[in-house]
């Protein structure tokens, strides 16, 4: 979408064009004091504030005293979406802590996700993998170790961000209108260094406009029950990803001679030799799809509409792809049949578990050792793949990481 010059032209896509998910945000901000040419800014962005319909009192609450919280610039072009090799990303989202725990958080919310499905059409393993990624199915822990205040965030983004300034000016005057409706609290907006929130990582933007009162509880809210996030996810996949009711995102698949391009029915690409690669039919032939493939040599994809309707969520491929495989395999799928050049088989939990206690053993603290990857097991994992010559040093705990600790390092 085109970014307008303009105060009002934000959405959840502009933002992840600046590398937002769970596994980007950073531990904790930088307490630094405000730097020269914040305050008269603040001075004047309160004006601006207050012709939008901004109280008073709601500015004085949420940004009189803030300070900009420096570290976001650091963050500002971190994006793993599109730095790491593709079956890197995909080994570290599709993780068996995620199908694990993904399976656990369908038990205890099968009502919820059938009433989505009835309401919505989005399939349970789609709003399964997007709530695993973003928030680690709402763990609090994720709340309170890797969440910061937002205002300070979008005020320091507001007013210094290097590339598009207007929508994050945009985005702090959502944030102060959640306030002023008293939906929510200053101390309560927690998210990531860009400013989303909650469950599925709602920016101000979504909440205001797309979010709904799913629960019925007389507020709408991204933290908490899971239903207003699950269920307002939902509708944003409807409303601006275009989502298909009863379509399944795509299937890996082989294909034998030469391969067709453009959007054909399943059945035409069936005519041309274009089978699943687990042997199944396509589930319904009339269905459109176009071919992807990722990485030469590496397994093929037929990606229906539904496909891009997780694409709106994040602008990256690689995310959408990790989005769709992992609500497979939390519904029961297997892992894809062709691998990726170069790739290796991700980490059982249990191997997890022991790369974590052996990295703390020797000194890498990896925040626990459950076996969730999150920020901490990465830097871990980097701090000693520098220390045993490992490169490149990139944070990702596989197979060769795991062998040189067995080795004793």
């Amino acid at each position: 979408m085109n970014q307008r010059d303009s105060w009002n032209q934000p959405t959840r896509r502009m933002l992840l064009r600046a590398g937002l998910s769970f596994g980007a945000v950073a531990a904790s901000p930088s307490a630094l004091a405000a730097p020269a040419g914040f305050e008269q800014w603040r001075d004047k962005f309160r004006q601006h504030a207050l012709s939008k319909g901004i109280t008073p009192a709601t500015w004085d609450l949420c940004m009189a005293r803030v300070e900009p919280d420096m570290s976001v610039f650091k963050e500002f072009d971190n994006q793993p979406e599109f730095n790491e090799e593709t079956w890197q990303y995909i080994n570290r989202r599709v993780s068996d802590w995620r199908i694990i725990h993904g399976k656990e958080a369908l038990k205890k919310n099968t009502a919820l996700f059938a009433r989505i499905e009835r309401d919505f059409g989005v399939e349970r393993g789609t709003l399964l993998a997007l709530w695993g990624v973003e928030s680690a199915y709402g763990d609090p822990l994720v709340q309170k170790n890797h969440m910061r205040p937002i205002f300070p965030s979008l005020a320091a983004l507001a007013w210094n961000a290097p590339r598009r300034k207007a929508y994050w000016q945009s985005e702090l005057v959502n944030a102060l209108r959640i306030v002023d409706k008293g939906w929510s609290t200053p101390a309560e907006m927690r998210g990531s260094w860009a400013g989303a929130m909650g469950h599925t990582q709602w920016m101000p933007e979504v909440w205001l406009n797309v979010g709904i009162d799913y629960d019925g509880d007389g507020k709408i809210s991204p933290f908490g029950k899971p239903d207003d996030a699950l269920g307002s996810t939902a509708k944003f996949l409807v409303d601006r990803g275009h989502y298909r009711r009863g379509e399944h995102w795509g299937y890996e698949v082989k294909a034998t001679g030469r391969t067709m391009r453009g959007n054909r029915s399943y059945a035409a690409w069936a005519s041309a030799g274009v089978t699943r690669a687990n042997g199944e039919a396509f589930r319904q032939p009339d269905a459109s799809a176009q071919m992807w493939i990722p990485v030469d040599g590496g397994p093929a994809f037929l990606l229906g509409p539904n496909f891009y309707s997780v694409r709106s969520y994040n602008p990256s491929m690689n995310y959408a792809l990790a989005i769709c495989h992992l609500g497979d395999r939390i519904l029961g799928g297997g892992p894809f049949i062709q691998p990726f050049p170069g790739s290796e088989r991700a980490l059982t939990l249990a191997e997890v578990q022991e790369m974590q206690t052996r990295l703390t053993r020797a000194g890498f603290d990896t925040g626990g050792t459950d076996g969730r990857v999150g920020n901490d097991t990465m830097q871990a994992v980097r701090d000693f793949q520098l220390k045993a010559g490992i490169q490149p040093a990139d944070g990702y705990g596989g197979l060769e990481v795991l062998a040189r600790l067995r080795q004793g390092g």
